[in-house]
């Protein structure tokens, strides 16, 4: 069967690719299909400086194998990346811009000597939070190597998809959840997905904390875990004393799901909300995907709904 109005969407990690075709509304999407495929070991290697494909020829075919078994029309689709592969900052900026790329050339000037690479080499984008009543410009910038995010493309293209949006797992979760997490104030939205770990922490409804490390979903992992969250909720609270959270939203996968909201609620000493993907996708009585194959399938949903 043909589905030629649903939209692509498929999340990368070190192990394996996510693909799912979804139609629908993008906070009511429905899944139509759904792939996942596996990486021969050392297919991938994450990195914020070389490119992460090292064995490129299982790359492609992989990904392939994955679009034909979909069997769309379509080769456009929006892509999810873990988020260790870049950089994600919140940033407060004292010169205020006229244009998108006079702000660019500021953000890279302030970021020269903080990042491990040259920013002139790694491809920028920016969204402006707040203009505060002092004169700074608060915003979100997301940051890559080019020639990280160009190989994900040029091997896309070769397995037969053209990829017209690229973006990190974490802003995918937030899109798939959003119709949850826009009414947010103070709150933190903790995720554990796919092997990344990642905190971002909203002031009066603005983001104004982010942070992601590599901690993957195995036995013993929780440790690390807990040890992480609660550097990066100290290190919150350091600097932001009179910003105290009210809510707690977390992702995790359904069999560490209990042990991390005792983490969270230790660290943070609130009760944690575990969302739930069944909530967000729209039933289809064509396919059943069980509760923990929908919460790993949520980043690839969020990134496909960019499409409709």
């Amino acid at each position: 069967m043909l589905f030629s109005r649903n939209a692509l969407g498929m999340e990368i990690h070190q192990d394996a690719a996510r693909l799912v075709a979804v139609s629908g509304k993008p906070h009511i999407p429905k899944l139509e299909a759904y792939v996942e495929v596996d990486f021969p070991p050392e297919t991938l290697r994450l990195s914020l400086k070389e490119k992460n494909v090292k064995n490129p020829e299982a790359f492609v075919a992989k990904i392939h194998d994955a679009y034909v078994r979909m069997l769309m029309t379509t080769s456009r689709i929006s892509v999810s990346l873990p988020d260790s592969v870049g950089r994600v900052m919140v940033l407060d900026l004292e010169t205020r811009f006229k244009t998108k790329e006079e702000g660019a050339d500021i953000i890279r000037w302030k970021l020269k000597k903080s990042l491990p690479l040259d920013v002139n080499d790694m491809h920028l984008d920016y969204q402006v939070i707040q203009e505060k009543e002092t004169g700074e410009i608060s915003v979100l910038s997301s940051l890559i190597a080019r020639q990280v995010v160009t190989q994900y493309e040029e091997l896309l293209s070769e397995a037969g998809l053209q990829p017209n949006r690229i973006d990190f797992t974490t802003f995918n979760l937030y899109r798939f959840f959003s119709s949850r997490l826009e009414r947010m104030e103070n709150a933190a939205f903790i995720i554990w997905h796919s092997g990344i770990m990642s905190i971002m922490i909203f002031y009066n409804g603005m983001p104004d904390f982010y942070r992601a490390k590599e901690i993957p979903c195995i036995p013993g992992s929780a440790i690390r875990f807990s040890r992480e969250l609660n550097n990066s909720l100290l290190f919150y609270r350091d600097r932001n004393p009179a910003s105290a959270l009210s809510e707690v939203f977390f992702v995790a996968p359904p069999e560490d799901a209990e042990t991390v909201r005792e983490v969270i609620a230790e660290a943070s000493g609130l009760s944690p909300v575990l969302l739930d993907a069944r909530r967000i996708v729209a039933r289809n009585e064509k396919i059943s995907p069980s509760y923990a194959e929908l919460q790993a399938l949520s980043a690839s949903i969020g990134a496909a709904v960019r499409n409709l």
